[in-house]
């Protein structure tokens, strides 16, 4: 049986952050499935704003198409506003997941119960794409918060200490004043950062890389099994 593989779409033109977050994929994928990296090959470096993301919505579903063709047995948006997800899962045959659903389902359903989680990110102005995104996923209700760090996110992120430390205060606020009982990491190139701090946080940090991977993984399980004979 040939081995699966996945794809995971970077829909930033950032190879660097397409190697990291591969990172953080292969170590939540079961050694039987294959994950590989693929960048999206126009568009901007970081999705800051809304045009950022209607700009790589239209890359997704394009380059997308093209990606399938190459024999994924499913893929991954790996970008956590989720661009282009409804659109290239209608035109898809195989799986395809978002980094954001698939985060905001794990932080916000545990045991079978609501939890009440928050989101972190470093992106401010798309705060409201990202409160639409936990309403559509079903957690809008017990969407505690939407934390993000202060400064330039571009600075920020280039700044690995400095990143670190800003996204460990907005979680301690969000636990701390906001009663989160699970946060979300807003972003797939922070899983380097996400996984320093998670440590330090009395809470579970879910890392959206990590979370759709687990979540792909169940689907094309659930897609193989097929009836019993």
């Amino acid at each position: 049986m040939a081995t699966p593989r996945i794809a995971l779409l970077n829909p930033n033109t950032d190879v660097e952050a397409t190697r990291q977050m591969l990172r953080s994929a292969q170590a939540a994928t079961p050694a039987h499935i294959k994950v590989e990296g693929r960048t999206a090959p126009r568009g901007s470096l970081f999705i800051t704003n809304e045009a950022d993301y209607e700009a790589a919505t239209s890359v997704v579903v394009s380059y997308g198409q093209d990606v399938a063709a190459e024999g994924f047995a499913g893929v991954v948006i790996a970008g956590f506003s989720d661009p282009g997800l409804r659109s290239l899962r209608g035109l898809l045959s195989v799986p395809v997941v978002g980094i954001a659903e698939a985060g905001i389902k794990e932080a916000g359903l545990h045991g079978g119960r609501s939890r009440r989680y928050s989101i972190v990110a470093i992106t401010q102005a798309l705060e409201a794409n990202q409160r639409r995104s936990a309403a559509a996923y079903g957690h809008g209700q017990n969407l505690a918060s939407v934390r993000f760090t202060s400064g330039d996110p571009k600075l920020l992120y280039a700044d690995p200490a400095a990143l670190e430390h800003a996204l460990l205060a907005a979680c301690e606020l969000a636990i701390r004043h906001d009663g989160a009982e699970a946060i979300v990491i807003g972003g797939g190139p922070l899983s380097v950062a996400a996984d320093a701090i998670a440590p330090r946080l009395g809470v579970p940090l879910i890392e959206p890389v990590a979370a759709a991977m687990r979540r792909i993984g169940r689907e094309i399980g659930a897609r193989s099994e097929g009836p019993v004979i």
